[in-house]
């Protein structure tokens, strides 16, 4: 009897062990010391959050627990492909409306992304460049609408993911409860809202069912793209919880830290045809 309980306890030590081996693998690959970021937060006419300074701050604070660069810009003028090639991934901080001045700037972040360049999406990013059809296959989805401010329960369907491995089942949230529209099918989605108790007057659900998406990640046209529809409040940004979140993107974004190549970069107009 005592054999047998010895040898359970020893198969839980080595599950555990092994889940968090699983946890901190894509963490492990990366040498952060060679990773720089670009924190974009232009904003187009419209509605400007006022959490860009606080998410800019949380990024900078991850750069400096982490060991990786960070730059912040609102400049169009910086997507220019010489310029692009100094960052690991972009990241689009409550970004809204039109972005870039020109075909140019956009055609730059389009090889960018070919050569194999990444990219975060956070909170109202989904309503960025909503005319652009590349913009919004890369980000996901495009925003439609959001349910008045409210507590609401988010509900981990995929824990398997660094942004997500940490946290329970039900995420308690007080935030925007984020509506979508154009999805791009090949989105893994990790994390959806729970509608049920939500209240609003109509609730879009996800194929059928009584939740729609929340956080997802997937691959396209040559990078890896993450996006989190959660971070409305400047408050959020300061919680360890919420960072860890975004740098559980983040890393899953920068995955083995390949260089950039540009010999797979094609765009040569914004509107080129889509990869599928």
């Amino acid at each position: 009897m005592k054999r047998k309980g010895l040898l359970l306890i020893t198969c839980i030590c080595m599950a555990v062990f092994a889940i968090a081996q699983n946890k901190s693998k894509d963490k492990a690959k990366v040498n952060w010391k060679k990773v720089k970021v670009l924190v974009y937060t232009k904003n187009g006419k419209g509605y400007v959050h006022e959490n860009i300074a606080a998410g800019s701050a949380a990024i900078q604070q991850l750069g400096t627990q982490y060991g990786f660069g960070v730059d912040v810009s609102d400049d169009p003028a910086d997507f220019t492909e010489e310029n692009l090639k100094k960052y690991t991934l972009l990241i689009f901080n409550n970004t809204n409306n039109e972005v870039f001045d020109n075909d140019e700037q956009k055609v730059a972040f389009m090889r960018y992304v070919q050569a194999g360049g990444g990219f975060v999406g956070i909170h109202s990013a989904t309503g960025t460049e909503r005319q652009w059809p590349w913009f919004k296959r890369l980000i996901g989805a495009s925003f439609l609408r959001h349910a008045k401010h409210q507590p609401f329960k988010e509900i981990i369907i995929d824990n398997n993911h660094p942004s997500t491995s940490f946290l329970p089942r039900i995420w308690q949230r007080d935030d925007e409860c984020y509506f979508f529209k154009e999805y791009n099918p090949d989105i893994r989605v990790l994390i959806v809202h729970d509608l049920g108790p939500l209240d609003d007057n109509d609730k879009p659900t996800y194929y059928g069912g009584a939740s729609s998406p929340s956080v997802w990640c997937h691959a396209f046209d040559g990078g890896r793209q993450w996006y989190t529809s959660l971070g409305h409040d400047s408050a959020t940004y300061a919680t360890a919880e919420f960072q860890r979140h975004i740098m559980g993107g983040i890393i899953w974004v920068v995955g083995n830290n390949q260089p950039l190549d540009y010999s797979k970069s094609r765009a040569k107009t914004p509107n080129d045809p889509l990869p599928y």
